[in-house]
């Protein structure tokens, strides 16, 4: 037995792929636990209605934050995989200060534009008088939020993959949690969405100077960019539109479900969309591991170890994902009931966003092949298409059956822009992603 685990081990260590995506997502499980912590910790000492108010101001800030980062989080893992395809990282300190100026005129033009949207019709869409100040306050913060995103990334493609996992799944939850004991011991709960958006005030400038530290370190040059604004914005735009997508498929639910039934239905819903991210968590840690690999392999016209990288990510994928689902499904009133006994009116909703997680993770990492191989504007049309059902389904199933509506329709959206993915991988390079 002991013979046998030896030399599993071994095999592990020798396959260098394997071998860091089963580290970082170890990292990522360690980020899971802090954050299911935290939402313990939450639901136990703050009302469902405060709970809600923090993810719907979450929720708002991912798919403002997509639309502000232009796609430069991923498109920067992009232009490192061409680099390293010629050997070579000069330029990417360029490409990040000329990213940095991006994110900075967005996040400008984005508080111009929120600024004069009728706060009066937002507070009546959403019936409640705080909405559109909460608002406000998250796009005025934007910029602190984007640059944290970017800098993460920027870590990770300077091969700092363990740095960058840490900063992504675990420390970016550090300024809130502090934030979140002291707001209960001093009777401030109603200022936990605050809190959570001044957090990345802190985050922004940490992540800074450890970006700088390692452009230090590899004597990168801005100067020698050859890079253009359009050239950056041309590659990023695409993966951008997809981005803000997938942000809008998993936040439509969110903004439907406060409008028609109220912040503490957000709380719970919000905390079944959660513990299907454990799944998700498995589908992007693969791929983000894969990700330059992909773009290097691409450009280099490698056809075989393209296919060896995508076939060993989608079974790596659908190993890891079947057992966490399991357990989920057979667990899901004893786990939802450890947040509180209200939460698990959630358990319908948990139980078809699971079943359809599993079925995603059959494709394997069709999305991110799409992106990395220079077809970011084919998946952006697909995302589209995805998102254009997603809402059309919160909009007519949310009304009549609340939170199963919203899962449902998540993953008929989810379905529908996996498989298109994988029907035009096959069909333009001849790859087989489902179930390879």
């Amino acid at each position: 037995m002991l013979k046998t685990i030896g030399y599993y081990f071994q095999k592990i260590k020798q396959n260098s792929f394997i071998h860091q995506s089963i580290i970082t997502l170890i990292l990522r499980v360690f980020g899971v636990l802090i954050l299911f912590g935290f939402t313990l910790f939450l639901t136990k000492n703050f009302s469902p209605k405060i709970v809600g108010q923090y993810d719907f101001v979450r929720s708002y800030l991912f798919v403002i934050g997509s639309i502000c980062l232009l796609g430069c989080d991923q498109s920067i893992l992009y232009f490192r995989g061409q680099l390293k395809g010629t050997y070579s990282l000069i330029g990417l300190k360029g490409i990040y200060v000329k990213m940095v100026g991006i994110l900075l005129v967005m996040s400008i033009l984005l508080c111009l534009l929120v600024s004069v949207i009728n706060e009066p019709f937002i507070d009546s869409f959403f019936s409640d008088q705080g909405v559109y100040k909460l608002l406000y306050q998250a796009t005025l913060l934007l910029i602190f939020y984007a640059l944290t995103t970017l800098n993460i990334e920027v870590i990770r493609a300077l091969d700092h993959l363990y740095v960058a996992e840490l900063f992504r799944n675990s420390i970016k939850y550090v300024p809130v949690i502090v934030g979140a004991v002291i707001l209960k011991y001093t009777d401030n709960e109603s200022y936990l969405p605050d809190v959570f958006l001044g957090g990345f005030i802190l985050l922004a400038l940490v992540t800074t100077v450890i970006v700088w530290y390692y452009f230090s370190k590899n004597k990168v040059d801005a100067s020698s960019s050859i890079t253009s604004y359009k050239e950056i914005i041309t590659k990023s735009y695409p993966i951008a539109v997809s981005g803000m997508a997938l942000f809008l498929l998993i936040s439509f639910d969110i903004m439907f479900l406060k409008k028609y039934r109220g912040d503490a239905t957000v709380a719970f819903y919000a905390l079944a969309v959660k513990l299907m991210t454990i799944l998700s968590m498995i589908i992007v840690t693969v791929n983000i591991t894969v990700s330059t690999k992909i773009a290097e392999f691409h450009s280099a016209g490698n056809l075989e170890q393209l296919k060896g990288v995508i076939k060993n990510s989608s079974r790596l994928i659908l190993v890891l994902t079947l057992p966490a689902a399991l357990f989920l499904c057979l667990f899901a009133d004893p786990i939802l009931g450890f947040f509180g006994k209200e939460y698990v009116l959630a358990k319908d909703a948990l139980l078809i966003l699971t079943i359809g997680q599993v079925i995603c993770s059959a494709f394997g990492s069709a999305p991110v092949y799409l992106n990395m191989t220079g077809r970011q504007h084919i998946f952006q049309r697909i995302v589209v298409v995805a998102v254009l059902l997603n809402l059309g389904f919160n909009r007519w199933l949310i009304p009549i059956y609340g939170m199963t509506g919203a899962a449902s329709a998540f993953v008929i959206s989810s379905l529908f822009w996996n498989l298109c993915s994988a029907i035009v991988i096959y069909k333009r390079d001849k790859i087989v992603v489902f179930l390879n």
